[in-house]
């Protein structure tokens, strides 16, 4: 059985959030409000908005990545990625705000790097080579994002300027590569402070059992001097 264990994070906090209408000031406003929930936010984000807000399962209804139902009625929010579907919205004429989980305190990091335990252990110098050139890459995109679009664009032809320059801004807006423990600690960090944040959420809302050693589940070892300051 291959074991996974976590080496790095791109980004310092989750880009999911919900994307609602705008009379709605803050995520506590959703109260009594409709929201589309992905089968995935059901395991993840959902239970931490249940708990932090009082919400029910009755609000809950299936998002199937179809704005329509949103932009038809006024009562309903759903969940949305940082750089996806506030954008959908924008071009489609429909004013929206955005609220990013992690500004009301959702715990995870966001796209993290992970590796087995045993290529941890036995090929630590490759693993720590391919964070290094991550972080660095990440670092580099920020300062001059052009030569990496183009690749971007020659891999996936439907990908546009416009979103590219959007999901840019946004990553630059929230500081979610350079900022929080990475403007000083360095793009790609991680602290045991932050998993035990997760590990929190995690047990009292039921998805993880307390005796889980959380600790197995990441290792500072390849960020902790990495040092690939903004």
């Amino acid at each position: 059985m291959l074991t996974p264990v976590t080496v790095a994070t791109s980004f310092q906090h989750d880009l999911q959030g919900v994307m609602t209408h705008e009379d709605v000031r803050s995520l506590a406003d959703l109260k009594g409000k409709t929201i589309l929930v992905a089968t995935a936010g059901r395991s993840s984000w959902w239970p931490w908005m249940k708990q932090k807000y009082g919400f029910t399962e009755e609000q809950v209804r299936p998002y199937t990545f179809n704005l329509q139902p949103f932009f038809a009625d006024r009562n309903i929010a759903q969940q949305a990625y940082l750089s996806s579907e506030p954008l959908q919205a924008q071009k489609a004429g429909v004013k929206a705000r955005f609220f990013l989980f992690a500004r009301d305190g959702f715990p995870p990091y966001g796209t993290t790097i992970v590796a087995t335990q045993r290529m941890a252990k036995e090929k630590p110098a490759l693993v720590q080579r391919f964070v290094r050139a991550s972080m660095e890459g990440w670092k580099s995109y920020m300062a001059d994002p052009a030569p990496a679009n183009a690749l971007i664009k020659k891999d996936n032809p439907n990908m546009t300027d416009e979103q590219l320059a959007y999901g840019l801004a946004k990553l630059k807006e929230n500081q979610l590569i350079d900022g929080g423990d990475a403007a000083k600690m360095g793009i790609g960090i991680m602290t045991e402070e932050r998993w035990k944040k997760t590990y929190d959420y995690m047990t009292s809302a039921g998805l993880l059992k307390p005796e889980v050693d959380y600790k197995q589940a990441f290792t500072t070892q390849f960020v902790k001097d990495l040092r690939v300051l903004p």
